[in-house]
């Protein structure tokens, strides 16, 4: 047998025409600009002026004089958008001309400027009884949905298990999530490839720094008996096998793939030498398997995502006290909180390579960090760092200061519970009191446990982080402040769990900086804009997946199905 394939077949994707090319236009030339052969009376300079005119113009808009200054206005224009160009001010003192520089809108921190003329707004609604944590979602606009994955996965596989083609070993790096993206697909590579498949390997990142393994992060034992019926895992080679191999793994032939191979490639390539060998190794195996596969293929990895991955005893032990000190923190609101994936650790501050108030000794700390991270990358010969447009763009970390503005804007009161899943943040004495003031009923893991509790995850950040998912995972409303892995799979998890939609705030960032940049804008206008973005969360909390999107962030169509639909699966299973 040359490998039972699962895969369906593709669909041909139709490439629309391009668009006429615009059509081209002739200008004629006036021989009599200035009025006929007249003009002298009026003046030899109003005639030389005429002229200069007349030339400047039948330049521009002659064929090719559009083309010789289109690249000038565009690189103007991306000169302008980047901040090395800006319209000065001029001003008077003492009978001086003063020149000021001025900064393009959005791309300079001055929230601490718009929270003190804010605060006292906020101040005065402090007792204010409505709160956005009851109404934040609006869940009868959408669609109920429920999991239906094994529904979706008896369609099209076998019965029971076939005799296995070899094992796979894969290697998976990086932090949590990254780790969980690389099972995931892995389980979904088995699959299709009718292997065995090796518990992963995690390998020792330089950025995370977590010697931890498999079993430390996720349960071992619950994770192969959920996938019993679809790939076989076992915890390590057999030992005749590695025999074979003179007793090192390392011996074992690494197959190269590309990242985001298709599934049809692993067939034709990985297949034939897995057969041969009776065992391969994917090392690295980040991002190696494309998002877009069949939709037997994406409930492999649903199984795999949502049901067969839950964490260690011990992790899940601490996460639900946590959850329930939280729920009981938040009695007054019906046990609702926020939870808030803030990203303003140090290495993250300075791999935005954005700027915020700390003047020198913030430059100079953010290059330390960043050369003791990555060496020489922000250092490299024509690499050109523009803090002013990274912000103006949405790419710079929310401050706290920031989170605390959107969330009080959007209209959750200082009662409000918020939960803070962050690592160690930058300057934290500095930058998370003004969220505090705002937010006064705020936790994280380190004030949620006893430091006896704690202590078996210090060093260890991936199961820290594990600790945070499963507090935001429950929370009412998660606030993501900067993507990355942790927020994708968190929204997809909250979508499985809370009939399809994912309870969060994503908020504008490029919107945010404009408004942050704004110390003259009125209350009413900051809350109007705020409450805008908050409903905005709410309509695109049920988005369905896209073709080019991840299921492991939308997880309908393809591992969801509506109400409807979910019960005549059922009822069509019973049979």
């Amino acid at each position: 047998m040359h490998g039972l394939s699962r895969l369906g077949t593709g669909s041909n994707r139709s490439v629309s025409p391009s668009p006429p090319s615009s059509p081209r236009f002739r200008h004629g030339r006036y021989k009599n600009f200035a009025g006929g052969g007249g003009g002298v009376g009026r003046g030899g300079k109003q005639s030389a002026a005429n002229k200069i005119v007349f030339v400047l113009i039948s330049t521009v808009f002659r064929r090719k004089g559009v083309l010789l200054f289109a690249p000038l206005l565009y690189i103007s224009g991306m000169l302008l958008y980047m901040g090395l160009l800006g319209f000065d001010v001029v001003s008077l003192k003492n009978a001086v001309v003063v020149v000021h520089r001025r900064s393009p809108p959005g791309s300079v921190y001055r929230s601490p400027q718009l929270f003190q003329k804010l605060w006292p707004h906020m101040e005065a609604e402090s007792n204010a009884t409505h709160n956005a944590l009851m109404t934040a979602w609006n869940l009868k606009m959408h669609q109920g949905w429920k999991p239906c994955v094994n529904s979706i996965i008896s369609k099209t596989g076998f019965s029971e298990l076939p005799k296995s083609n070899g094992f796979l070993i894969i290697e998976a790096n990086g932090g949590l999530n990254q780790q969980r993206l690389s099972i995931c697909d892995a389980v979904v590579v088995a699959w299709l490839l009718n292997a065995t498949l090796v518990i992963p390997i995690f390998h020792l990142n330089s950025v995370w720094r977590d010697s931890s393994k498999f079993g430390d992060i996720f349960d071992e034992e619950f994770f192969i008996h959920a996938l019993r019926n679809h790939v076989n895992v076992v915890r390590e080679l057999p030992e005749d096998v590695l025999q074979r191999f003179d007793n090192n793994i390392s011996n074992i032939v690494n197959l190269r793939v590309k990242g985001w191979s298709s599934a049809a490639h692993y067939i034709q390539k990985v297949l034939p030498k897995l057969e041969a060998m009776g065992a391969v190794r994917i090392a690295p195996f980040s991002n190696r398997l494309a998002y877009s596969v069949p939709s037997n293929v994406q409930g492999v990895r649903c199984l795999s995502n949502f049901q067969a991955l839950r964490f260690a005893e011990p992790i899940r032990t601490l996460a639900d006290k946590m959850v329930e000190r939280m729920v009981m923190n938040s009695s007054h609101s019906g046990g609702k909180y926020v939870s808030v994936h803030l990203r303003f650790e140090t290495d993250m501050v300075a791999f935005s390579c954005c700027e915020y108030d700390g003047g020198e000794e913030e430059k100079r700390e953010m290059d330390i960090a960043r050369e003791r991270s990555w060496r020489g990358k922000f250092r490299r010969r024509g690499r050109v760092i523009r803090p002013g447009a990274n912000r103006m763009d949405g790419k710079c970390p929310l401050t706290p200061l920031e989170v605390g503005l959107m969330l009080r804007g959007m209209g959750f009161n200082n009662n409000t519970s918020v939960f803070v899943a962050a690592g160690n943040i930058y300057k934290a004495e500095k930058y998370m009191a003004p969220l505090k003031q705002m937010f006064p009923l705020l936790e994280t893991k380190n004030t949620l446990t006893t430091p006896e509790e704690l202590a078996p995850f210090k060093g260890h950040s991936s199961r820290l982080a594990a600790l945070d998912y499963t507090v935001c995972l429950h929370s009412e409303v998660f606030v993501t402040t900067q993507g990355g892995n942790f927020p994708h799979f968190l929204m997809g998890h909250r979508r499985y769990l809370f009939g399809g939609h994912a309870k969060t705030i994503k908020p504008d960032k490029r919107k945010l900086a404009l408004l942050f940049d704004s110390p003259h804008i009125r209350w009413e206008t900051f809350r109007r804009q705020m409450k805008d973005m908050l409903r905005h969360s709410d309509v695109k909390g049920g988005e369905l997946k896209k073709p080019s999107g991840s299921v492991y962030t939308f997880p309908m169509p393809d591992c969801m199905c509506k109400q409807t639909e979910a019960a005549a699966n059922e009822s069509s299973l019973s049979f």
